[in-house]
């Protein structure tokens, strides 16, 4: 089972490479406005190989749909909220990948690719004292980043 946190949820470095590199075979986004958004989920589920299944569901409802689909799993959330959101409900994740956080108004840049709000922080120090180990890279092929200590 493999959760990460980006932004842009399902796009090209997921299916190209986060997918076969965890051989999931159930990729579920668990995003509360994309769930209730059914054209836009239509549209997503286009490029998703057909050999996975695709779930999209309010974050309330992980534990629900992990159960059945096993641990052949690939979890998406949009936001560090979402997953500390599932952790605080249960969820236990061994590793969170963070994968793409878009910079913004009082963000922090810590890697190129990934812009923590103070609120993030806070998510991410909660996710942490529940043991859950961060894996900070945009691709499989990339050098495992740990977090910035001081962050937290």
């Amino acid at each position: 089972m493999w959760f990460r946190v980006d932004n842009r949820l399902v796009h090209g470095q997921v299916i190209e490479a986060w997918l076969p590199y965890t051989g999931a075979r159930h990729l579920v986004v668990a995003n509360d406005e994309l769930a209730a958004d059914f054209l836009r989920q239509q549209i997503v589920a286009l490029a998703v190989p057909q050999r996975v299944a695709v779930h999209f569901i309010p974050v309330r409802e992980l534990a629900a749909t992990l159960n059945a689909c096993g641990d052949e799993s690939f979890v998406l959330f949009a936001t560090c909220q979402d997953a500390r959101r599932a952790c605080d409900a249960g969820i236990v994740m061994e590793v969170l990948n963070m994968g793409n956080l878009h910079y913004g108004p009082e963000k922090l840049q810590i890697l190129p690719n990934v812009a923590l709000s103070a609120q993030d922080r806070e998510d991410l120090r909660v996710l942490r004292q529940h043991l859950v180990q961060f894996d900070f890279r945009s691709v499989p092929s990339e050098t495992v980043r740990g977090p910035h200590e001081q962050l937290f």
